[in-house]
């Protein structure tokens, strides 16, 4: 098997592959630098699994530490990347676009240039539905237009693409670009929806409801999303674009009636406008990764809450 570098390997989405990569055999490096968006101890509970395993092994460093990038390939030279590094978020990234460059771009260059020095095998790319923009045109393919994000979050995550394909095209490198669709599930960052939501309509609180409830989302558990990373590792060819998602738009009103009887409980709601950046729809067209990938999204969405909500309440 395979020794593979994951970065971000401390996150939600990276904690969750570590473990699938150690579970069937491979060697893993994982990479993080526990970036303050949210709290290290939560990321340190993530990888309390990977931690334990003998094939694991974690570096402590930041993608733009070039010293420590070149340190890591020289001492494990992983053969394939799962590049999942990065920050989150599209409110935040319109009050703060600087750290998003320096995250996305920046990091994302760094490492392709360490992959230049000590070459892969493979570089996959965690990209994101939000590349799409504000569009009628449902579902979104992988062919459509992606040149006008609407918020800086967006626009990092095209020019990581890009960047990609620039890379391959000199080094010849097999490269894959993800474009995940709003994962969610154990281990979700606790500021996205789905786990605010329940934290607060557990607690009786207020949730936040943005707009007339009709806007949608095509949610995407964990497990299928992982799955859908391994079967792109494992199927390097040239540098090809992959949406996974669900290919099943769930609005607002629907999601937080599901979270409400899951969790046995109604919502108090607040009731905010439209946010600048947020897309009305996101809406995968799943044909190409299924026909070339044998990507199969598995998990309804009203059983992937109830897992989410079991996992909370055993997590405490």
């Amino acid at each position: 098997m395979a020794v593979i570098l994951v970065t971000g390997a401390a996150g939600f989405i990276g904690s969750h592959v570590s473990e699938h990569l150690l579970d069937r055999g491979d060697t893993v490096l994982g990479l993080d630098n526990f970036d303050p968006y949210y709290s290290r101890a939560v990321k340190e509970q993530n990888l309390a699994g990977a931690r334990a395993h003998p094939r694991f092994r974690f570096v402590e460093a930041d993608l733009n530490d070039n010293a420590a990038l070149d340190s890591l390939f020289n001492e494990h030279r992983p053969e394939r990347v799962v590049h999942l590094a990065g920050k989150g978020g599209v409110r935040p990234s319109i009050q703060d676009p600087a750290s998003y460059v320096l995250a996305n771009i920046s990091g994302t260059l760094s490492l392709l240039r360490a992959c230049e020095r000590f070459p892969v095998e493979h570089f996959v790319f965690a990209s994101t539905s939000t590349v799409y923009g504000e569009t009628n045109k449902v579902p979104f393919c992988e062919t459509d237009s992606t040149d006008r994000p609407v918020a800086p979050y967006a626009a990092s995550k095209k020019a990581g693409e890009v960047l990609v394909y620039t890379y391959h095209h000199l080094l010849g490198m097999p490269a894959t670009c993800l474009r995940f669709f709003t994962v969610f599930g154990p281990r979700q960052r606790p500021d996205l929806a789905i786990n605010k939501f329940v934290r607060l309509i557990e607690a009786g609180e207020p949730i936040p409801f943005y707009g007339d409830g009709t806007s949608s989302r095509d949610y995407t558990f964990v497990t299928d999303t992982v799955a859908g990373i391994l079967a792109a590792l494992d199927h390097p060819d040239g540098c090809q674009t992959y949406n996974l998602g669900r290919s099943d738009p769930v609005s607002l009103k629907e999601m937080v009636g599901t979270i409400e009887r899951v969790v046995g409980k109604k919502a108090i709601i607040d009731r905010q406008p439209d946010q600048p950046g947020d897309l009305r729809i996101t809406f995968a067209d799943i044909t190409r990764a299924r026909e070339r990938l044998g990507y199969a999204p598995k998990v309804e969405f009203e059983e992937g809450i109830r897992r989410f909500v079991e996992w909370r309440r055993q997590a405490g």
